[in-house]
């Protein structure tokens, strides 16, 4: 019998065999559960992307968000304008909800705060797993914030859309998306300052309508930035640098938002149905150029005159062009 034979049958060799096996058998499951924790570890290291926020603040987001909360109207017009709804949002300024050119848009999603701020309870019942924090300030509020999702605020002193689609693009993982729309937002624009015609270069202001009075719209917001990329003028305070909205005018000094072409309104869509018509029987608003020339259009104010945003410039773009454009 050969060697082998004899002694497994003794019961002597099956053991070695066995012990070799058996190493042999921890040396390829410690290989593999190395395998799997490597590939656990590039996994983990690819579902994340680091991003700069407008305060400079680095910020690890999920590299394809699926539960985002949006603190400020841009931020909610930015997110809807690359395919992402959100599952909390901010009341935009004088609403109860979503600023009225995006309530159709909006309607499903619910309010987790107003303009004054969070509601941080309700952020954290809406699960995010990236909130988009836009221009808030307050760091015991953003420590809060930073405690329930990763939180990027996206909107800088400038107040630029422009600049915080593209951050909002790329703590959204939506580049490419953000890229798309400002391409083609500049290709409106450009073609509706050529069919503009004698048009071009008017001076237009912007004027935002309350019980307190008339406040006109100045430089370093939204509105006027895309007045701008026209190529438009501003009449009077327009033209300086302001927070917002100037204070309330004066029935004296109405002039100061006189120009050849007056773009009104309101916060309150309700109060704007007949504006033009109540303000042309008041004779502070009867001695405006704008008005004599019927050249004064009502806008929504939440949209012109509010923090604005992507979907938003497109939008007035279009206004423009039903204004004055024959």
């Amino acid at each position: 019998m050969a060697p082998y034979s004899s002694l497994s049958s003794r019961g002597i060799a099956r053991p070695v065999v066995s012990a070799t096996l058996l190493a042999l058998c921890a040396l390829t499951l410690s290989a593999c559960g190395s395998d799997d924790a490597a590939g656990s570890a590039v996994a983990g290291a690819a579902a994340t992307t680091q991003v700069t926020d407008a305060t400079g603040t680095k910020v690890k987001v999920p590299a394809a968000p699926e539960r985002v909360v949006a603190l400020s109207e841009m931020d909610l017009d930015a997110s809807l304008a690359l395919g992402v709804e959100p599952v909390g949002l901010t009341a935009g300024r004088g609403q109860k909800g979503a600023p009225q050119y995006l309530a159709e848009q909006a309607k499903s999603i619910p309010v987790v705060g107003a303009v004054t701020g969070p509601d941080i309870e309700k952020v954290v019942q809406a699960k995010p797993d990236v909130i988009l924090a836009g221009q808030l300030a307050d760091e015991q509020v953003l420590e809060q914030l930073r405690k329930v999702a990763p939180t990027v605020v996206t909107i800088d002193g400038t107040k630029d859309w422009k600049k915080a689609l593209t951050l909002t693009g790329t703590a959204l993982g939506k580049s490419d998306e953000a890229e798309k729309f400002l391409a083609d937002y500049e290709t409106k624009a450009s073609a509706l300052e050529s069919d503009l015609g004698s048009q071009a270069g008017a001076s237009v202001s912007v004027a935002r309508y309350s019980a307190k009075g008339t406040a006109v719209m100045q430089q370093g917001v939204f509105i006027s930035d895309v007045l701008k990329d026209l190529g438009f003028t501003r009449p009077g305070i327009q033209n300086e640098q302001g927070e917002g909205h100037s204070t309330p005018l004066s029935d004296e000094n109405l002039k100061e938002i006189d120009g050849d072409w007056l773009f009104i309104g309101s916060l309150d869509a309700t109060s704007d149905a007949d504006l033009l018509g109540e303000l042309a029987k008041k004779p502070a608003y009867k001695q405006l150029g704008a008005v004599r020339d019927e050249h004064a259009t009502v806008i929504d104010g939440t949209k012109w005159t509010s923090l604005g945003g992507a979907q938003a410039a497109v939008s007035v773009l279009d206004d423009i062009r039903k204004a004055m454009v024959k």
